[in-house]
């Protein structure tokens, strides 16, 4: 019976090591975290400037909840310092497109959808390693039914259209999978 005790409490000792180690591995390399990001531990900082909208159609809060939103994604996924400028990660850019158009027009010549489009011009600079680089547009859209004004709609369409890009734009900077 002593024996049966033993190997129990070994067992539990063997699987608790396993969990350690295993904690010890992700987290400690500081190389990557349980959000996807893959960041060499040399990197500290990251600066994000602000985005202008220099699309044809402005919206006026657009650029600072974009942003804001870009900035706080960085922050709560990594474990980077936000900095004003100089960061060993850069993000800069621009919003490009704002625009609204009509889709799935039915036989009466009236739109059964309409579509809300973003796109954002993005450049990333890593000062460790600069074949992770890269200038790209990012653009994401979603459809509203054309019997409800954009005016109803378009704070909801801006945060989840935002959402999606600033996802995008994440996942090209730090997650290498």
């Amino acid at each position: 019976m002593y024996l049966l005790a033993v190997t129990s409490k070994q067992l539990h000792l063997k699987f608790y090591l396993k969990i350690y180690l295993l904690l010890v591995l992700f987290s400690g390399c500081g190389v990557y975290s349980f959000t996807g990001a893959s960041i060499s531990p040399e990197v500290k900082s990251i600066s994000i400037q602000y985005f202008p909208n220099n699309a044809p159609l402005i919206e006026a809060t657009l650029s600072q909840s974009f942003t804001d939103a870009l900035r706080d994604k960085f922050v709560s996924q990594t474990n980077l310092t936000l900095v004003n400028s100089g960061g060993d990660l850069s993000i800069e850019g621009e919003i490009t497109d704002y625009n609204t158009k009509p889709l799935a027009i039915q036989a009466n010549e009236v739109a059964a959808l309409n579509s809300l489009t973003i796109t954002v011009n993005v450049t990333f600079v890593n000062n460790f390693d600069e074949t992770k680089n890269f200038e790209t547009k990012f653009t994401q859209y979603l459809d509203y039914p054309s019997n409800k004004n954009l005016s109803d709609v378009k704070e909801t369409l801006i945060n989840q259209i935002t959402e999606m890009i600033v996802e995008d734009i994440f996942n090209k900077a730090v997650v290498n999978w």
